[in-house]
């Protein structure tokens, strides 16, 4: 029962994130008059404040991963349980497709889509791999009590500072699939994007022994 609640409160977690993401992409694609900065901006904004309280409302019960890159390296760090990497995992995915779903609902859009904006190239494959990098170090450094705040900030700088526009998350690509609006992304664009965040992951992980060996022994 412990595992399903917890499954539940990602699954929950993830959905509610995508669809913060996808509907604040069209409310602001609609609102902005055809100015992308000024729609990524709101688009920057309101993920920003979602990821904070989803992070604050769900991390005592599963720890907010929302996230298979987060999950994988806190199963490798032992803080979460091996058998329960692919259930996490599972329920991300899952929750991803569904706040899309959610989203186009909202919106009176066609609730089934599959997204045609292409994100590709090797600057595209950086950005991510950054994205990730920083994401994953900002989750292990962070202090107890402040990583909500942390993680959010650094989501909505990442958001400017990364030609991606900051995905960082391997359920984000897979549920941004499944919406044909300003926050998509193809499927021939997703393997590009997951492989980059990965080895973002396991490079922040290397740089964390790296740097704080003394401090964890992990």
């Amino acid at each position: 029962m412990r595992l399903a609640r917890r499954l539940a409160a990602e699954s929950l977690g993830t959905a509610l994130l995508l669809a913060v993401v996808i509907g604040s992409g069209v409310m602001a694609e609609r609102l902005a008059g055809g100015n992308v900065a000024l729609a990524l901006l709101a688009n920057t904004l309101a993920t920003v404040g979602g990821l904070y309280v989803l992070i604050e409302v769900f991390g005592p019960l599963s720890g907010a991963h929302f996230n298979p890159a987060v999950s994988a390296v806190m199963a490798w760090r032992r803080e979460l349980p091996a058998g329960a990497l692919l259930p996490y995992v599972v329920a991300q995915l899952v929750g991803a497709v569904l706040g899309a779903w959610l989203a186009h609902a909202m919106f009176d859009l066609p609730v089934l889509q599959v997204s045609a904006k292409l994100r590709s190239g090797t600057g595209q494959w950086i950005a991510e791999a950054v994205a990730t990098f920083g994401l994953v170090l900002v989750v292990l450094r962070a202090p107890a009590g402040r990583a909500a705040a942390m993680v959010a900030a650094y989501i909505g700088a990442a958001y400017w500072f990364t030609a991606s526009t900051s995905f960082a998350n391997p359920a984000a690509v897979f549920g941004r699939m499944f919406s044909d609006s300003f926050a998509g992304i193809a499927p021939a664009s997703a393997p590009g994007f997951v492989l980059a965040e990965l080895a973002g992951a396991a490079l922040a992980v290397a740089a964390h022994r790296l740097l704080f060996s003394g401090e964890d022994s992990t």
